[in-house]
């Protein structure tokens, strides 16, 4: 079943769609110094190979705004700037190229001073993202609200949006981030009922993998099954690779993206008589660098494994220290326990 999403207005970030039920962008943000451009161009080159295809970098000050340029001659994917407060940091990175700009209107001072930004990125063709994030309200929405509601966050950026199109610009994209899934996902909720502008979809500050994983998937799927969302981060306090993969997993299962392997596997119990667990882990690991969508599984034992095997692409199911390798719904052969990863990966890879 295919999601019908809502449309949106479409902008494009450089090279890349975003808006007007384009392709759904996976985003990540790097992890460097961005004053260090040669480590931030390694990280974002392999983040571009593990399919990130929009990338944002933290701009503090002047040098690392002045970094900008050489690092958008390295890289092929679109760059974002990241810019709190200073509205010379936006006019800088501007003029260094960069594909976009994370800049909210009302933080950085004067009308004089957004209305140079805009009018620069609007003579570039540079697309503002308006973020919106709950740790940082504005102190009369929280007098008004109490604390960072839906209606808050909805209402921060309708003040935003209202100013850059005072400045007759359109070329916006939104985020509504908090750090509770509820909140979020109703802010989201309420903002896509008001405006049409595209939505740039997260869950803020998720936390480590294992419970920022867990969040993000569980907000991101209500957002996205729900066709709310033209381009992702999933913000994790992990390697930034790690939310290029977690977010096309989440794309993938609702049928969105078919990026790289999908596996499945099985949780194992008492009828597993060969080793499942670390099998699949070692299976998982080497899919990590597989591109071809492709769906793979490791089964344990005769209930389900042969089913599933057989309605993936290849897989294997286990039986009493031995298992059988299938492909396309048919049984190649019977192998040892030893010889079904790298008979699998065969399979994957050939």
């Amino acid at each position: 079943m295919t999601l019908k999403r809502k449309k949106t207005r479409k902008i494009h970030v450089g090279t890349v769609a975003v808006g007007g039920r384009s392709s759904v962008s996976v985003q990540s943000m790097t992890k460097t110094d961005t004053r260090d451009v040669r480590a931030t161009v390694r990280q974002i080159r392999s983040l571009a190979k593990a399919g990130c295809e929009i990338i944002r970098v933290a701009i503090p000050d002047m040098k690392a705004a002045e970094a900008v340029g050489p690092i958008c001659g390295q890289i092929t994917i679109p760059l974002i700037a990241d810019i709190h407060f200073d509205w010379r940091l936006a006019l800088e990175v501007l003029r260094q190229g960069v594909d976009g700009l994370r800049i909210n209107p009302g933080n950085i001072g004067a009308r004089w001073k957004v209305s140079e930004v805009v009018s620069a990125a609007g003579d570039r063709g540079v697309p503002i993202r308006i973020g919106v994030n709950a740790g940082s309200l504005g102190r009369k929405l929280l007098q008004k609200y109490g604390h960072p509601t839906p209606e808050a966050l909805v209402e921060s950026a309708a003040e935003h949006i209202d100013i850059l199109e005072s400045l007759n610009f359109r070329g916006i994209k939104v985020s509504l981030k908090a750090s509770n899934v509820q909140t979020t996902v109703e802010a989201y909720r309420l903002f896509s009922k008001r405006f049409r502008y595209p939505l740039h979809i997260g869950i803020s500050e998720a936390g480590p993998s294992f419970t920022g994983i867990i969040k993000s998937s569980v907000g991101l799927g209500i957002l996205l099954e729900s066709g709310i969302g033209d381009t992702m981060r999933v913000s994790l306090s992990a390697d930034p690779h790690e939310e290029v993969r977690v977010a096309y997993e989440i794309l993938k299962s609702l049928g969105i993206r078919t990026r790289g392997a999908t596996l499945i596997s099985c949780p194992t119990c008492g009828r597993c008589q060969i080793d499942i667990r670390g099998l699949a882990s070692k299976v998982e690991e080497r899919l990590k660098n597989i591109e071809k969508p492709i769906t793979v599984a490791v089964m344990g034992c005769v209930v389900n494994g042969p089913g599933e095997a057989r309605e993936a692409d290849v897989g294997i199911a286990g039986g009493k220290g031995m298992g059988l390798l299938f492909k396309k719904g048919k049984i190649v052969k019977r192998l040892r326990e030893k010889e079904l990863l790298d008979a699998l990966m065969r399979e994957v890879e050939g």
